[in-house]
């Protein structure tokens, strides 16, 4: 038997090894990276007032991959909300992420390559809440004071169109760049005069800590906020059906989060991010679980988003036009109400906010 050089062996086992590598890296679960543009309270991984909540509280994603070992869900929450999304998008460390408007906005006019792929938190209210003694009474008292709202997110945005409604710009007031939690601390220990945001707001005048004066519900709905689910253009390409899966598996959980009788379950599904179940109860009170929860990408959501382009610019927030030409890509969406059999399930709306006869 003719014996092999002790080259050749070791030449070999490094091919053997190679080929051992190759094969594991092959079987490498694909991993889908899920961001979300905010964080629970005491930074829990969790968020509330969404469908895109509900998927995770719910874990809709993992179980619409549940039978395939061979995808794996990461999700993760930023304090540093929709401008974090952008820079997880930008380093390619997100697929997918839940987003409010004008950071989305501000991502695609510095050129990052993402589609808008179905509304998730559309419609939410903004919420105006003056320190205790603050004197305020008014949203033009407003004028001068100290304010605390979180630069580039759609809140952002839709404080300044709240002021402009009332005659006061940015310029006009004292803004203090602050998160939900700087927020809470700062307008109760009246380092501020005042602050908008929402369910933390509402928090804080339960316990008679501050006293909310305005709320865009009940006002003109294009006042509100829009987000939703922004996909990573490579990602997409690259994986159309797991892309498909994805769309699929948010729409359950939209279409979970707008059904009535489970409303009571859906406010204790989001409780796992800190928030009260009362404060929740009056985040939405009012308001029907369709209207805001749907998924549409409706002429109400389209307008939104190229008004919000404009004025974002017409602001300061963005120095570019932004092109929302091929940003909005419906067909995986139309794909899961065609699929799931939800055509009709909610309400579209047209640009002057008025729903759109079928």
């Amino acid at each position: 038997m003719k014996l092999l050089s002790i080259p050749r062996l070791v030449a070999g086992a490094a091919i053997a090894l190679t080929m051992l590598s190759v094969s594991a890296r092959a079987e490498d679960p694909l991993v889908i990276h899920v961001g979300y543009a905010a964080i629970g309270i005491d930074n829990r991984p969790y968020s509330e007032g969404t469908s895109a909540a509900t998927a995770r509280a719910g874990d809709f994603l993992e179980k619409e991959f549940a039978g395939d070992p061979n995808v794996k869900i990461e999700w993760t929450f930023f304090k540093g909300a929709g401008p974090a999304v952008n820079e997880g998008f930008a380093n390619d460390q997100l697929d997918f992420a839940y987003q409010g408007d004008l950071p989305a906005l501000i991502g695609r006019a510095t050129g990052l390559k993402t589609r808008f792929l179905l509304a998730s938190g559309a419609r939410k209210p903004l919420y105006l809440a003056v320190a205790k003694g603050s004197g305020i009474k008014t949203i033009e008292d407003l004028k001068g004071r100290k304010i605390a709202l979180q630069r580039g997110t759609n809140g952002h945005l839709a404080a300044i169109k709240v002021l402009q409604a009332h005659g006061l710009t940015e310029r006009d007031v004292q803004v203090v760049n602050l998160d939900s939690a700087g927020t809470v601390a700062a307008l109760t220990s009246k380092d501020i005069d005042a602050a908008f945001g929402d369910t933390q707001l509402i928090n804080l005048a339960a316990k008679d800590s501050a006293d909310i004066i305005y709320t865009t519900k009940g006002d003109d709905p294009r006042f509100g906020r829009n987000a939703g689910i922004i996909g990573r253009q490579a990602f997409i390409e690259a994986h159309p059906e797991i892309t498909q899966r994805v769309v699929d598996a948010f729409v359950k959980a939209a279409q979970w989060s707008s059904e009535e009788p489970n409303r009571a379950q859906l406010f204790e599904l989001w409780h796992k991010s800190g928030t009260p179940v009362p404060i929740l109860e009056e985040y939405f009170r009012n308001d029907t679980l369709a209207y805001r929860n749907s998924p549409l990408i409706d002429d109400l959501l389209v307008s939104q988003y190229k008004e919000q382009a404009v004025k974002s610019k017409e602001y300061g927030l963005i120095r570019r036009d932004v092109d929302l030409n091929g940003w909005f890509e419906p067909k995986y969406l139309d794909n899961a109400l065609e699929r799931l059999g939800l055509k009709k399930f909610w309400q579209p709306y047209g640009a002057d906010g008025k729903p759109v006869s079928s």
